[in-house]
């Protein structure tokens, strides 16, 4: 079967969807730790901003990459939606069949298409760097202020609840995401299944506490 006619398949959109949902995991992983430096201290957060901007052209590569994962594990949801709804054109007559379902594998979808509304502010809101989040932030235009961004933007109380919304939303698609890839990827046994229960439950929960924590901590004053 060629490549073009496997992802056009259950089996190939699923496993595509996998594949990318474990890049994009370490992606959101590593962005959490690196963020989280800011507990540390206002120069540290700062430095760790500015060895990423020395990055340069590898940077936007590396943005670039991420972009291209992000659109095709979008792309294979869609087509795995579409083949399930082909395959299942009847919605679910009975309540059982749909208590059957979490409420993480249900919403999926719609989790995943506000998670990349979000990203997409995000990045707008923090990496592009404008006049209006550069007002009143001392030194900003001397030297990179991550810090001084990241507290200015929070203390906004409606951007921090904005931010923890979405990322709750992140937390719940990561722990049903997890746990399908792993089937998808046939790496569950009967034997490890509590196992990827557990982790695919506590990396979202992760994931929630640790991006939650910085604008929490803003609007309470741990950091300002």
């Amino acid at each position: 079967m060629s490549l073009p006619r496997l992802l056009k398949s259950s089996i190939g959109a699923k496993t595509l969807m996998a594949i990318t949902g474990i890049m994009l995991m370490l992606f959101v992983l590593g962005h959490m730790l690196g963020n989280l430096q800011i507990f540390i201290s206002a120069d540290q957060i700062n430095h760790y901003a500015e060895t990423l901007q020395g990055l340069g052209n590898a940077l936007w590569l590396i943005r670039g990459s991420l972009l291209v994962i992000l659109l095709a594990h979008l792309g294979a949801a869609l087509q795995v939606t579409r083949l399930n709804r082909a395959a299942r054109p009847v919605p679910y007559q009975h309540a059982l069949d749909y208590q059957t379902t979490t409420f993480a594998s249900r919403t999926m979808m719609f989790t995943g298409l506000i998670i990349v509304a979000f990203v997409i502010y995000h990045i707008l809101h923090f990496t592009v760097v404008t006049d209006a989040n550069l007002a009143g932030i001392k030194g900003t235009h001397d030297d990179l202020n991550v810090y001084g961004m990241i507290v200015a933007g929070f203390s906004n109380t409606i951007v921090s609840l904005v931010y923890i919304v979405a990322n709750i939303l992140l937390g719940v698609h990561l722990t049903h995401g997890a746990k399908s890839l792993f089937q998808t990827l046939n790496l569950r046994t009967s034997e490890n299944a509590n196992c990827l229960e557990n982790f695919s439950k506590g990396f979202g929960v992760l994931v929630i506490l640790g991006n939650c924590s910085i604008p929490v901590a803003v609007l309470m004053g741990i950091l300002s």
